[in-house]
């Protein structure tokens, strides 16, 4: 991604900083793709471990849930990315950093993530915000003040797409969001990752997927197979044949459509912000969205020149990333 998608743009009532970040990636990661690979090869989040919960779903299904509580009143929801799930280093790392401001932290595993298969036939997809609903009402249950929403990638698609469902009927406990690294526009994020430069990425999410596919079709044989699996080598292919027909999408293109946050931005009535950063190699341009008509009033957008897909790195004595930093003081600043 060139820098020359960086748009100009109004900040509004809830922009703090306008369009224009203060991250500053150190000199040796200003690559999209060295910013992308280098936590999942070097970064190491201790903490101490969760407790663990098994809520059910109305369709007799499960979602596991990771929970750090430390007494607070206030809660967060973490949602992680495509094919990851509660205990990514990125999401033990804004865990960490949202519990040292003082909040409770709740980060939930996507049906089929976490190493616990779940039940049904269907898994997970980027618009699965039936499932997110449930884990915020159980949230909120617990009797907690507020609460605050974080995704990361297609985890960010979830919570914008679930906020811009909600609109004006969102529950008044829930007080803001911060994302990264969001492909709101599936289709053309489909395409990028589709290009010969992505080959990598491609091939270590469809491998992650072909695992989980082959246990669906042990599992369910007369709805799932495998044949011709070996021939997908896009998402183009494996939403098509899989994700569209077992979650009630027409096709890919229909899924992407409906699934992508983008064009619910506009509907959502808490502050929202989404950083994206300007060489993420998983992102079109799209990605990008620079009117308010498709951002509406409450959503902000954030554009880095540097930080990868869910990179941010940052060179700090105590471990954060500046993307923990950037939603702690995000959060605070909603008075939640």
């Amino acid at each position: 991604m060139s820098e020359s998608v960086l748009p100009d743009s109004d900040s509004n009532t809830f922009a703090d900083d306008s369009i224009v970040s203060a991250y500053r990636a150190p000199w040796w990661l200003r690559s999209g793709h060295v910013q992308s690979i280098w936590p999942s090869l070097f970064r190491q989040v201790r903490m101490e471990e969760p407790a663990v919960e098994s809520i059910p779903t109305p369709d007799n299904d499960e979602l596991w849930l990771d929970w750090y509580r430390q007494g607070a009143d206030r809660v967060a929801v973490i949602s992680h990315g495509l094919e990851g799930h509660s205990r990514r280093p990125y999401v033990l790392g804004l865990a960490r950093a949202l519990m040292s401001d003082g909040w409770d932290v709740l980060a939930w595993n996507y049906r089929s993530c976490g190493g616990v298969m779940n039940h049904q036939p269907r898994f997970y997809h980027s618009g699965a915000t039936d499932d997110l609903d449930v884990v915020v009402d159980h949230g909120l249950a617990q009797g907690y003040r507020a609460m605050a929403l974080a995704g990361f990638s297609m985890g960010g698609n979830l919570t914008l797409q679930y906020l811009g469902e909600q609109g004006e009927a969102v529950d008044s406990r829930i007080a803001g969001a911060v994302t990264f690294s969001v492909p709101c526009d599936l289709a053309g994020g489909a395409d990028v990752l589709a290009r010969p430069s992505r080959r990598l990425y491609m091939s270590r999410f469809i491998n992650d997927l072909r695992a989980k596919m082959a246990e669906k079709a042990r599992l369910f044989p007369d709805l799932i197979s495998m044949d011709g699996f070996d021939g997908i080598r896009r998402f183009h292919e494996f939403d098509e044949r899989y994700t569209a027909p077992l979650h009630g999408f027409e096709g890919a293109r229909d899924y992407w459509y409906r699934a992508s946050s983008l064009f619910r931005l506009k509907y959502i009535r808490v502050p929202a912000l989404m950083v994206n950063a300007a060489d993420d190699p998983f992102l079109s341009q799209d990605c990008f969205p620079d009117s308010r008509d498709l951002l509406g009033p409450w959503t902000t957008l954030e554009m880095p020149r540097h930080g990868g897909h869910v990179g941010f790195v940052q060179r700090h004595g105590d471990g954060w990333y500046w993307s923990d930093e950037r939603a702690v003081d995000f959060l605070a600043r909603l008075g939640a």
